[in-house]
């Protein structure tokens, strides 16, 4: 017999489950425990708001592994070239259009500020980036309508605006004095990437390299769409089954300033992911939730959602932190009173 006593013993470890799959599971088991009647009607619910999305889900994981596979976002750098005030209109542009998030541009972004890029148009990326791309404009639009989606793409163009002029505005006040942190921590969702380099390769089909970052764009976001989704439809459901509508209409319910407020507040905290928000918004709405408290709930919490946050306060100061999210909740009241009155 062969002498093991030398040889350490293998800890058994669990696979790591993601948390949203966790989530979805337990919110389906409690309703399974707390009452069964309902768990089908919850499963179907969900599964057949799923299917209802999923040609927009699979049109927009299709653009956006192209757009990957191109090597499109090499076009941000055109952004930050030239006149400050150019600089400003195309960094919100971009950010309000583009399919980069804040925290996945973080090394390109540590770069230009390296250099000088001045943090204005920053500033305005970083606020447009979080609140619109193709994928959740065409999320949107299936489930809110396109007038909701066009609107909220606006609004997002416009928060960088705001943002980006109000930074140029007072660039000499001690709060964007000197913004960067010392040694930045380069980190957040999307993990460490080299800064965009080169030009976007159209026909990309011919390059097995760009071939496979089409494939792994398209598994990758498919699955993280349908992950959000689905916890959020299962959400939806059970807040539609057991909330009640009276207490939704009167907290965030009626007309005037105090709804669309108190939606860029609950809205700043309340969800981790733009994408989850959208059946969350649709079932509020369906309670009673004022249009402008949810145009304010979706920019607010967009802006300061965890990844986005994650990339701002990875490569900025404390006071240029809170700069940001005041920026995003008062464009968020803005955008609501917009979008109140026209809807």
């Amino acid at each position: 017999m062969a002498d093991t006593s030398g040889l350490s013993p293998q800890r058994f470890r669990m696979p790591k489950i993601d948390k949203a799959w966790l989530a979805t599971l337990a919110i389906l088991g409690l309703v399974a425990l707390l009452d069964t009647p309902q768990f089908w009607p919850t499963v179907t619910f969900a599964l057949t708001a799923l299917g209802n999305t999923a040609p927009f889900i699979l049109f927009a994981v299709l653009a956006v592994a192209y757009l990957k596979a191109t090597g499109a976002e090499t076009l941000l750098a055109k952004a930050f070239e030239g006149r400050e005030l150019r600089m400003i209109g195309l960094a919100a542009l971009l950010g309000g259009l583009s399919p980069f998030c804040s925290c996945e541009v973080i090394p390109f972004i540590a770069a230009l500020l390296a250099v000088g890029a001045p943090l204005s148009a920053v500033m305005a990326f970083w606020l447009a980036s979080p609140l619109m791309d193709p994928a959740m404009f065409l999320i949107t639009s299936g489930t809110l309508g396109w007038d909701f989606a066009i609107a909220k793409t606006l609004a997002a163009v416009g928060l960088g605006l705001f943002g980006g002029l109000g930074t140029m505005v007072f660039a000499q006040s001690p709060v964007f004095r000197d913004p960067l942190r010392e040694k930045p921590k380069v980190g957040g969702c999307c993990g460490v990437k080299k800064p965009f380099q080169g030009r976007p390769v159209w026909r990309f089909w011919p390059d097995a390299a760009r071939r496979t970052a089409f494939r792994d764009a398209a598994v990758e976001n498919g699955v993280f769409l349908l992950k959000w989704l689905l916890l959020a439809y299962v959400i939806e459901a059970v807040m539609l089954r057991y909330v009640p509508a009276d207490m939704i209409a009167q907290i965030l319910g009626g007309q005037g300033v105090w709804p669309i407020f108190l939606g860029a507040l609950v809205g700043a905290p309340a969800y981790l992911n733009g994408y989850a928000a959208v059946p969350l918004v649709d079932a509020l709405l369906a309670q009673g939730m004022a249009d402008g408290a949810a145009m304010s709930f979706v920019i607010a919490g967009g802006v300061s959602c965890i990844p986005a946050a994650i990339a701002v306060w990875a490569l900025v100061k404390p006071r240029v932190f809170a700069a940001y999210l005041a920026f995003a909740v008062t464009g968020a009241v803005l955008a609501g009173l917009a979008w109140g009155a026209v809807a």
